[in-house]
């Protein structure tokens, strides 16, 4: 898994767009089809969709974004909306896990006119309640990186699974934060959450709206997944039996046909109804 990531960044090679100082990373992959963007979250680069990128990358025009090392969301939102300026894009699909799920969805109720689709997944719709649990509960700004990063290291190990696919990811997620994300920008991402403006109304029809969730996932709670639904009211909700908080790197095979029937790519043409809810 690692070895085949590695050889994808020498594929795809992460570019910069900067933006008034903020320096965003961008992979772009395929020149023609339907178009979505990917937004990875907290422990993840652009490169953490590589096999859903790769197996796209005939069929769509993908992009896939990593964080500036500041943390205003709002105008995390308002730099999507130049990169795809810059990148010629008037409308996506736009697909964000975890912290990128939050920030899909405001940019979709901010920028409803510019939004094919909207993919919600692993993520929550409020972060009334965020302070109060770590590590966001903490002084974030000032903690010591070594005890920060030993926090996601026990949680790693902890949630652990001795199947392969999560033993791989597990390593792959250390590297991430041992350093492959530097101190800065990994603040930046937790203090981006804890200080989340609340999303507006998402006024995109209903049939454009698509919930991801995992019924094993050890950070996002049934309570909070039940408030996403409630507050998006998706046409479909795709649950994974076992796919923890990262199914699509787990899972990739099942992600990728989420994807592709979200992008008109399904050759199956399955006609789903409104809060229908679809297991993988």
């Amino acid at each position: 898994m690692i070895n085949q990531r590695r050889l994808f960044t020498e594929k795809y090679p992460e570019k910069s767009h900067i933006i008034d100082g903020r320096k965003w990373g961008i992979i772009k992959a395929g020149s023609s089809g339907p178009r979505l963007l990917l937004i990875p979250g907290t422990l993840g680069r652009a490169d953490i969709f590589w096999q859903q990128i790769e197996a796209l990358a005939t069929r769509a025009q993908v992009l896939s974004v990593t964080y500036p090392a500041t943390h205003d969301l709002a105008q995390w939102a308002d730099d999507i909306a130049n990169i795809l300026d810059a990148e010629g894009i008037a409308r996506t699909t736009i697909s964000g896990s975890s912290l990128g799920g939050y920030l899909a969805q405001y940019f979709a109720a901010k920028y409803p006119d510019r939004i094919d689709g909207l993919i919600a997944a692993n993520t929550l719709s409020s972060v009334e309640d965020l302070a109060q649990k770590p590590p966001y509960s903490t002084d974030i700004i000032n903690v010591p990186i070594d005890q920060l990063r030993a926090g996601f290291l026990t949680g790693l190990k902890a949630r652990a699974q001795p199947a392969q696919e999560y033993q791989l990811l597990t390593e792959m997620l250390i590297a991430e934060v041992e350093g492959l994300i530097p101190e800065v920008n990994l603040k930046a991402r937790l203090l981006a959450l804890k200080y989340a403006p609340a999303i507006p109304p998402v006024v995109i029809a209903r049939e454009k709206v698509i919930v991801i969730e995992s019924a094993d996932d050890p950070l996002i709670i049934p309570a909070v997944q039940d408030g996403v639904r409630s507050f998006l009211s998706p046409s479909i909700t795709y649950r994974f039996k076992q796919g923890g908080h990262f199914p699509y790197v787990v899972r990739p095979i099942a992600y990728l046909s989420i994807l592709e029937e979200c992008l008109g790519l399904d050759i199956t043409g399955d006609d789903w109804g409104r809060g229908e809810v679809r297991e993988l």
